[in-house]
């Protein structure tokens, strides 16, 4: 296994090309309040960080602008609306079940400022949750990312002494590091296999 003995992966933008489900989400059920953003704007703002930060942020872009308490309670419906469209659409990178099975011998954990909610349903429809021993989620630290917290907390669950975090966001990437881990950071899912098996194989190599 050479130096690592885990690998840790954010979930939007990391296993699932999720992140255009939640921007059609919000750009939904935010309408009735004149919410508009386009999709650069939600990409470099949106991405990677705690739902009320984001919707604190989102409440400038209202129509006129609206409280953060007022967005606040729209997130039931968005997280609803967000599982539907992940249960029709399931939007993993192709051959991603042989590809989380292929690791095997590493100990597996999801970290994500996202919900449980709108994680473990994902992964037990794709079929991989028994493959991940640990789930941090947004819930579950009081420090979001760029804390190190969420990672850190991941490794004590999994008893890792060191893990390769797997990050496609700056705050995420930033977190893992703060953790004092090594970090892959990736563009979109579709890079993810490559890119982890470069890496554990450079690492069995050194």
């Amino acid at each position: 296994m050479g130096g690592y003995d885990a690998i840790l992966f954010d979930f939007d933008g990391v296993l699932v090309d999720s992140e255009p489900l939640h921007y059609r989400c919000w750009i939904e059920i935010l309408a009735p309040w004149g919410f508009r953003m386009d999709w650069p704007t939600y990409a470099a703002t949106a991405i990677g960080i705690t739902d009320r930060l984001m919707l604190s942020r989102f409440c400038e872009y209202a129509n006129p602008p609206v409280t953060l308490e007022t967005l606040m309670g729209t997130y039931p419906r968005k997280r609803e609306r967000f599982r539907e469209l992940m249960a029709q659409e399931l939007p993993f990178f192709e051959g991603y079940a042989e590809f989380i099975r292929s690791l095997a011998a590493y100990k597996l954990a999801v970290v994500s400022s996202s919900g449980r909610g709108e994680i473990e349903p994902a992964l037990v429809q794709a079929g991989v949750r028994d493959s991940f021993a640990a789930l941090v989620c947004g819930g579950d630290v009081k420090n979001h990312k760029p804390h190190p917290e969420p990672y850190l907390l991941a490794a004590a669950q999994l008893g890792a002494q060191k893990p390769l975090v797997v990050e496609d966001s700056e705050a995420g990437e930033e977190s893992g590091r703060a953790a004092g881990f090594d970090v892959i950071r990736i563009a979109s899912p579709s890079e993810v296999p490559a890119a982890v098996r470069s890496r554990l194989n450079g690492s069995q190599n050194a």
